[in-house]
This record gives C-alpha cells, structure tokens and sequence, in this order.
C-alpha cells in the first residue's frame, strides 16, 4: 500500500516508461511534462512532491530518476494495467483501441489480492494486446530492447510485436488498415523527403507515415 494520489501514480509510471521502456538516456521536466501532457511547472511541482516523499531523486544536470520504492511502485501500476487491458480485451469484448483509458482507470485500485486473483483467472497471462510484457507479482518483467519499424532500411522483412497504447486514433487507424500483433511486414521504400514508408502485409501494400513507424514495434525476421 502506498501514500499516493492518483496523479502521483501517474507521475512515476510515466517516469517509469520512458527511462526503462523507452531507454531515455535523460529525461528532465520539460520531457516529463510533454509526454504527461501538462505545463512544465506543474510537472515541477509534482517532482517537488515525489522528492519529498522519496520516490525521485535529480541527478546531475537536472536528470530525474526513481528510486527503488519509486519503481516499485511504477511496475505494480504497470503490471495492473496490462492485466486489465488483457481482460478487459479477453473476457468483454473490448478492442485493442478501447481498453487503454478504461485500464488507466482501474490501475489505480489498490487490492493486491484481486490483482492476483485476475491474474491467476486469467491462467498467468504474459503480454497484455498490445503486445507489452506483464511483470509478474514479484514485479519482474524483461525490457525487450523495442526496434522501430521506424529504424529499419528498405528490403527488410520484420514481424510486428506490439504498438504504442497511448494514442486511441492510432490503434483504430493500426486496425483499420489491417495490421495486428505478429503480422509480417516487407519494408518495400523509405522516401527521402518525408521518410514515408511503403510497407507490405497480409497481401496489402500501404504508405505509412514517419511518425506511424515510430509507434509500431517489431523484431527483424532477415
């Protein structure tokens, strides 16, 4: 059980996702700020506050970090996330697209034992739609090292292994052109001017945009 207020929670998970999830070598509060969408000093204040508790600390150069109870309880706040999108997706017939802002709700339900119970009901369930790792109820999870299909060159063939969950019109605009978890992807042209990209799947060739390719995730097949 901790002391925090929903917004709190927020803050380290945020934290949380882009140092570990998404490798930020540095992230500040200006950085913070954007991706929380809020006002730099807002996001100051609350740094101030999560100071003062102890959950982050400011390293040299105004870089903020977690400490081990902050990311503790960042991965629990992670973890009942993607366990209520998977069953949110699973068991209610909720897609892809709509089960991120009801999670971001039930996230912050504090019983341990009904998070344990979904969990067990579910039969342990691993990654949640998305494709995102579940941390167990020890809080361990692997980081998979995430490729953009953003990164890679023409003539490369990849399988797509999750998406970024954040953004309601981009998962509708993933399914709307047919795409899901584990689809073979051919990278057939990156254009120089814009660095659009022609991409091939399921028999279908689409144009997709630069930032389209940074949100999909996937693994190199050759």
């Amino acid at each position: 059980m901790n002391n925090l207020t929903k917004s709190e929670e927020d803050y380290l998970k945020a934290l949380f996702q882009l140092l570990i999830e998404d490798q930020a070598s540095k992230v500040g509060n200006n950085q913070l700020a954007e991706y929380l969408t809020v006002s730099p000093a807002s996001a100051n204040n609350m740094i101030k506050k999560l100071k003062a508790k102890e959950y982050v600390i400011s390293e040299k150069y105004g870089k903020l970090d977690l400490t081990d109870e902050g990311k503790s309880i960042a991965v629990r706040l992670i973890r009942k996330h993607r366990l209520w999108e998977t069953f949110l997706c699973n068991y209610l017939n909720f897609t892809w697209d709509e089960v991120h802002e009801v999670a971001e709700q039930l996230e912050h339900i504090k019983s341990s034992k009904l998070i344990n119970e979904l969990d067990r009901f579910m039969d342990y369930p691993e990654r949640d739609p998305h494709g995102e790792v579940i941390p167990n109820a020890k809080g361990e999870y692997s980081i998979q090292p995430k490729i953009t299909l953003s990164s890679l060159p023409e003539k490369s063939v990849c399988q797509l292994v999750s998406v970024n969950d954040g953004s309601v019109t981009f998962l509708k605009y993933v399914s709307e052109i047919g795409l899901a978890l584990s689809s073979e992807i051919e990278i057939l042209e990156v254009r120089e001017f814009d660095k659009s990209i022609r991409i091939q799947f399921n028999e279908k060739i689409e144009t997709v945009s630069k930032k389209f390719a940074d949100n999909v995730f996937v693994k190199l097949i050759n």
